[in-house]
């Protein structure tokens, strides 16, 4: 299976704990595919040559005497049918549904922007710094208002500056847009999801191997879309912990209010 993915399919490292069973369905699904392409193809060189005019100088008004391509069709939409309700329907609910308990994960605002993303911690107090759009501008993307004691400790990262997240901890980004329609794409993560002006739309993952990886937007959102690119590291939690910590002494670390 390894090898299918990897080296037929191509498809990128994975560093989530549901990236598994997701690359597993696209396995399916192409397998499924091929074969019916090549049975397709099959039926279709045997219809060629089965009724090609030399085997058949007078038509034959009675047409098909058996069931088998009605076999065939039933077959084909049981494994459709195997495919979505055995593997896609329970993935995606315990992608979308079952969400992790904001108190066991680490939560993360990430807004796009013309042509970078910003990520936002609630500090070392655990208490998100009170947010207003009127606040809202290009250095401070999130609306922080600085009048906030809560504010004062919160951290981010502005302009695709790299943020942290600690490995084999569970995750929580709410994912918004401060103009255009982006889309936030982890591919090593497995998760995309699209970044919606006036929208907070939560997504969720599991990190489970330490390193340096790429934010991408998989959605056209201006002449600068191929330079929209930032940078994430899954860490151990001591490295995240000490990194977290020096973020949250300068207050609001890399926003200006001004």
């Amino acid at each position: 299976m390894d090898f299918f993915k990897y080296n037929i399919l191509r498809l990128p490292e994975v560093a989530s704990a549901h990236g598994d069973r997701i690359d597993d369905l696209i396995v399916y699904v192409h397998l499924l595919m091929a074969a019916l392409f090549v049975g397709w193809l099959a039926f279709f060189v045997f219809a060629l040559l089965k009724h090609r005019r030399a085997s058949n100088p007078k038509a034959d008004y009675v047409g098909a005497r058996s069931h088998f391509s009605t076999y065939a069709e039933v077959g084909v939409a049981a494994i459709e049918g195997l495919l979505l309700l055995g593997f896609a329907v329970p993935l995606w609910a315990k992608a979308v549904e079952k969400f992790p308990e904001e108190k066991d994960a680490l939560v993360i605002q990430v807004i796009g922007q013309q042509f970078a993303w910003n990520a936002h911690y609630a500090g070392p107090d655990g208490k998100w710094g009170h947010q207003d759009i009127k606040f809202a501008s290009t250095t401070n993307p999130f609306g922080l208002d600085a009048a906030d004691p809560a504010t004062k400790d919160d951290v981010t990262t502005l302009s695709n500056e790299p943020f942290l997240l600690p490995v084999n901890k569970e995750v929580i980004c709410k994912i918004s847009s401060m103009d255009v329609i982006h889309s936030f794409k982890l591919p090593v993560m497995r998760v995309t999801q699209d970044a919606i002006p006036g929208m907070s739309i939560p997504v969720h993952f599991k990190p489970t191997k330490i390193g340096d990886y790429t934010i991408t937007c998989a959605q056209l959102c201006g002449n600068g879309h191929s330079k929209m690119r930032g940078n994430f590291k899954v860490v151990d939690q001591a490295a995240f912990d000490k990194w977290f910590a020096d973020k949250a002494k300068s207050g609001a670390a890399g926003a200006s209010f001004e």
